[in-house]
């Protein structure tokens, strides 16, 4: 039995729809457009599989993962 004057499964589609709002919100954020087959970074060639597993992507994975601990770094102040 739901208690207050909400609907029974009201807290349930407030939070699907949070969700829903964060997919497409980070869904925007990836990369577009064809992946690159040479690093933008260090010209390293990105193996094909990351090619097609992230679409868009500029980076080799180690070049990513530099980027992302700047970016965390940068966060942090």
């Amino acid at each position: 039995m739901a208690g207050g004057w909400a609907k029974e499964g009201a807290v349930q589609e407030q939070i699907d729809s949070s969700i829903e709002e964060g997919i497409t919100a980070a869904r925007k954020r990836l990369p577009v457009g064809p992946s690159f087959e040479i690093c933008q970074m260090c010209e390293a060639p990105i193996p094909a599989a990351r090619q097609q597993a992230i679409r868009g992507v500029r980076l080799c994975v180690a070049c990513q993962n530099e980027q992302d601990l700047q970016q965390k770094k940068g966060s942090k102040r």
